[in-house]
């Protein structure tokens, strides 16, 4: 029986993450977690606890009083939001890592799985099919942080067995949550505007082309990766990837549906950033070593936010 604990669960992915997760798994089954009031869909059909991934002996006891065998730490400060406060990016994204970790080898779990970013690479590595193994030199908070996770997580599988997995996860996006304050950001900011206001000022510049992923596919490469046997991956951490396209691609898409959207530019310091990230990302490794397969591309994706979008708002198109 999985008993699967989720931290950061009322973040982007983490609100979608549970649903699926509990439909699957049945609802006790999955424990969301974090340290805000929860939104009303994290409580409707599972439990919700309060948790500080910063306090050792909470997580401890959180993991042995609810039986919980595979932990999903979504907790994050994202890219935005570290730039402006690195000293949060690392308490939270380092340290509580590697409580969780920690706990996790201490108490002997069958599994964790912390996400990675594109935010890893940097502006060494190759912009355009970045591999799965490459330099990874990042220039922002976030992908440092990152970083540390990922070798700090295989390092912990080499010397104590523990199983950690990781996805390099590329700009998701979602009709869901709103942006919790990352670099990828204008592309769910975008459809709401367009829907609202007809125009978007992006905050990243024409051409700049990053790696992206619709939230369907998001959670449906987090679960095939978690259920994925163990004994067929060389690897512990994998790009993943879906599409990938600059502004005015995803802006021209969306006019296809909403031919009177204008859309302008004013880059903020989070172009930096962007520019700093791949491209675009190879992840043949996690297609040959637990048979990824995304479903969702541009259109198909700008087709159904649209339409969900709408509906959520009210607002027809």
């Amino acid at each position: 029986m999985k008993r699967i604990l989720v931290t950061g669960s009322y973040g982007q992915i983490g609100t979608e993450l549970v649903g699926a997760l509990r439909k699957k798994y049945g609802g006790d089954n999955v424990i969301a977690s974090g340290r805000k009031k929860p939104p009303k869909i994290l409580t409707e059909d599972g439990p919700y606890l309060h948790l500080d991934i910063l306090d050792v002996n909470q997580i401890h006891s959180m993991l042995v009083d609810n039986d919980i065998n595979i932990i999903i730490h979504n907790a994050s400060v994202l890219s935005g939001v570290g730039e402006k406060n690195p000293q949060l990016a690392f308490s939270t994204n380092v340290e509580g890592a590697y409580n969780i970790l920690e706990a996790t080898r201490i108490l002997e779990l069958d599994q964790v799985m912390i996400p990675s970013s594109i935010a890893a690479f940097g502006p060494s590595t190759p912009r355009n099919n970045t591999p799965n193994d490459v330099i990874m030199r990042p220039t922002s908070a976030y992908g440092v942080t990152k970083v540390f996770i990922e070798l700090w997580g295989e390092y912990y599988t080499k010397r104590y067995g523990v199983d950690f997995r990781s996805l390099r996860y590329p700009g998701i996006i979602s009709s869901e949550a709103l942006p919790g304050g990352g670099t990828t950001d204008y592309a769910v900011e975008i459809f709401y505007e367009a829907l609202k206001n007809k125009r978007y000022t992006s905050f990243l510049n024409k051409g700049t082309y990053l790696p992206m992923m619709y939230m369907d596919d998001c959670i449906k490469c987090t679960i095939d990766l978690m259920e994925a046997d163990a004994s067929k991956l060389k690897h512990r951490s994998f790009n993943i990837t879906a599409m990938s396209f600059a502004p005015e691609e995803i802006a021209a898409e969306i006019k296809k549906h909403i031919p009177e959207f204008e859309v302008d530019y004013a880059p903020d310091f989070r172009q930096a950033i962007a520019e700093s990230w791949p491209a675009s990302l190879d992840d043949s490794a996690a297609r040959e070593e637990w048979g990824w397969e995304p479903e969702y591309d541009l259109a198909a994706m700008t087709k159904d936010m649209l339409d969900k979008l709408s509906k959520k708002l009210g607002i027809s198109y």
